[in-house]
């Protein structure tokens, strides 16, 4: 187990292997999970909110625009990949970064690491017209299309084997696991042997997963939000199977965990992630 600290030495959050469950905190999920078991959505339902995932995500970023999401500024913080080294010539470092949104993970690194060029997609139309519309879009260092990476060829816009570096922070959990196996190997075509995904997700028994009802639950540990868009919440086991079959070696897998307090309700509040550091295998 390890202490994560921001920039001024503040405890921010805890990395461990092993989420450890006291037997109240055992019988409180048990109870809330429970209760998710009842009369869910249709067959007809299920399948009209997969068709329908992109026109969601449009109107979430409709909805939204550019104040939802804050910038990622903590990414540079628990991934030292993204960091300038100081030796590389500018734009070297080749970066693709799937559920681009609005820009919050890309326009923050491109100002403090002069060595990236950053391909940007999303499944959303919308999202990537908000990055191309940044003041901070420049063209000599970033490139922004739309792609739904179950399906559509990354290799048609990004040269295969070309990348160092893929983020996937909160991306995959939107996607159905349906779908996991197909949108992995269509990341691995574009990495070159030997890089590595930044990933990052919602861990299993976060405490957002424990509040959806029964009629949110799609199938295990995978939900609908009230606006159409999917969430999925993985284990630690589940990174590993998913990627190791797919021909990547695990370099880092773990839980990051922040517990939080509602005194005025009396409300303890445990927010998990999972983060992860995968590279893909030269004979892959």
């Amino acid at each position: 187990m390890s202490v994560r600290q921001d920039s001024n030495g503040k405890d921010v959050a805890t990395a461990t292997d092993t989420i450890v469950i006291d037997e109240a905190r055992e019988a409180f999920i048990k109870g809330m999970l429970d209760k998710q078991k009842g009369t869910g959505l249709s067959e007809f339902m299920r399948a009209k909110l997969v068709t329908e995932a992109a026109k969601n995500w449009d109107l979430f970023y409709k909805n939204n625009a550019t104040n939802f999401f804050k910038d990622r500024h903590w990414t540079e913080r628990e991934f030292q990949e993204l960091r300038e080294t100081g030796k590389a010539e500018p734009n070297s470092t080749k970066l693709l970064e799937i559920g681009c949104g609005v820009g919050n993970f890309v326009f923050p690194l491109l100002q403090s690491n002069k060595e990236l060029f950053i391909y940007a997609c999303d499944f959303s139309s919308r999202a990537v017209d908000h990055v191309k519309a940044s003041e901070h879009y420049d063209t000599t260092r970033t490139l922004g299309f739309v792609c739904d990476i179950t399906k559509d060829d990354l290799s048609a816009t990004v040269p295969a084997a070309s990348l160092d570096l893929v983020s996937a922070i909160y991306v995959l959990s939107a996607i159905p696991p349906s779908k996991f196996a197909d949108t992995i190997a269509n990341i691995r075509r574009v990495l070159k042997p030997g890089g590595i995904i930044l990933f990052r997700d919602y861990g299993l028994y976060d405490f957002a997963q424990l509040r959806f009802r029964a009629e949110n639950r799609l199938d295990d540990k995978f939900y609908v939000r009230s606006d159409g868009t999917f969430t999925y919440y993985f284990s630690l086991e589940d990174i590993a199977t998913m990627f190791e079959a797919a021909g990547f070696d695990v370099l880092e897998n773990v839980y990051i965990t922040k517990e939080f307090v509602n005194r005025k309700e009396n409300l303890r509040m445990d927010r998990i992630f999972v983060q992860a550091r995968l590279q893909k295998r030269a004979d892959a």
